[in-house]
């Protein structure tokens, strides 16, 4: 199943329980704007290379367009679609005010130079800045995306319109970003997992984790789970994957793959595939990689009880179906990763006050946020008997909805 049938699925079971028309199902579902464009760059060879760039603006009704721009050679529009459509979901869960949008260009990043990158990057900008703007539509980083890059996209962004820091979020310190933006998702997913716990009367300390996915995400929530007293059984990224059954130590982690790219060849753990960690004896199973890994197959063998989704898109409908019969907490992705764009969204703040907030006040700011999202969903599903992703929809559809109503057609 594709991400985009993901989550229109997703949709249509919240928005049969809100009984909602067919026509606003429609007009809730359906872009605001499509936008594919041809990339040309010259690469260092002299050759001419050409990628395919999409910026999908999904609904904007209460507040700009916001969404992540991710270079991977995987991207197409219909994943593109998907995760915009689940950014205007998250930013109404979250209750900040913006819409959804996501971006992405076909391409390996890795691939190519920095100055290739920054050629690619600055020419899709040339393509797309007349529909961006700071109350227009404003990216940030996702998967294979980072400072630099959105430092390019500010800069070449200013050169049509002037300078404009909010244009763009997730940018270095140098240039206006925030403290506290890169830890920011991974912060939020652990203050959703120790919440988690607190409300099913368990202690964080002892709690046994796997991660699925060691990049920025993966990282940040397993020194901050670390930190909390969990102990981190098994992790895994594209390359490999440790387990140690005594825990983890994370900081040694964390600084061996500062050095060596992955978590392969750690020596404080032992070798473990994928599939074992996703079907591995712990607590709490996190998936913070790409979407998609819990197909039907994989679902029937997780053993965990606890399942926090810090990924976009990590179980498709079927396997959600399982987890709920076989009484598998899911924590949705909806609500879990939205850290950072919670964080995204002061950055954005602060360029438009041109005030800048120091750490503290960045992390009190997102526990609030965090902490009454998760009560708002956590609430819902009690009262009505039903899953936690399907309470997260209802909040999420029911906030755009209300302001799409409210707007008026015109």
């Amino acid at each position: 199943m594709s991400n985009l049938e993901s989550a229109q699925r997703y949709f249509d079971v919240a928005a049969d329980h809100m009984n909602l028309s067919a026509n606003m199902r429609k007009m809730l579902l359906t872009p605001e704007r499509e936008v594919k464009v041809q990339v040309a760059i010259e690469r260092d060879n002299g050759e001419i290379a050409t990628y395919i760039g999409y910026r999908i603006q999904h609904d904007n009704h209460r507040g700009a367009f916001k969404g992540g721009l991710r270079f991977h050679p995987e991207v197409d529009g219909d994943e593109v679609q998907a995760l915009a459509t689940l950014m205007t979901w998250k930013t109404a869960v979250v209750d900040i005010p913006f819409g959804g949008a996501k971006g992405g260009i076909k391409v390996n990043p890795k691939e190519l130079s920095s100055g290739e990158l920054e050629r690619l990057t600055r020419k899709f900008i040339d393509q797309i800045h007349d529909i961006l703007g700071p109350d227009k539509d404003i990216p940030a980083p996702d998967v294979g995306t980072d400072a630099q890059i959105m430092a390019w996209i500010y800069k070449q962004y200013s050169k049509f319109h002037g300078d404009c820091p909010g244009v763009v979020t997730g940018k270095p310190l140098e240039l206006h970003g925030s403290v506290g933006r890169e830890e920011a998702t991974g912060r939020g997913v652990s203050i959703i997992t120790n919440e988690t716990l607190h409300r099913l009367h368990k202690h964080v300390k002892g709690t046994t984790v796997a991660l699925q996915g060691f990049g920025n995400v993966g990282s940040f929530t397993a020194k901050f789970l670390h930190e909390s007293g969990a102990k981190i059984l098994g992790v895994s990224d594209a390359f490999g994957g440790i387990w140690n059954k005594d825990g983890l130590d994370i900081p040694a982690l964390l600084a061996y793959t500062n050095q060596n790219g992955g978590v392969r060849g750690f020596p404080g753990g032992q070798a473990i595939t994928n599939v074992e960690l996703l079907t591995s004896e712990v607590d709490v199973l996190i998936p913070a990689a790409l979407g998609g890994v819990f197909t039907r197959e994989i679902a029937e063998h997780v053993r965990a009880k606890i399942i926090v989704e810090a990924a976009n898109g990590p179980t498709d409908p079927d396997a959600d179906e399982i987890f709920e019969r076989r009484e598998i907490l899911v924590v949705p992705d909806i609500l879990t990763n939205a850290g950072g764009v919670t964080v995204s969204y002061f950055e954005w703040v602060q360029n438009s006050q041109h005030f800048q907030w120091d750490l503290d006040r960045v992390r009190s700011e997102l526990q609030k946020i965090m902490l009454a999202s998760f009560d708002r969903i956590w609430t819902t599903a009690t009262e009505k008997k039903i899953p936690m992703r399907t309470a997260a929809y209802i909040v999420g559809i029911g906030r755009v909805g209300r302001a799409t109503q409210i707007s008026g057609i015109s």
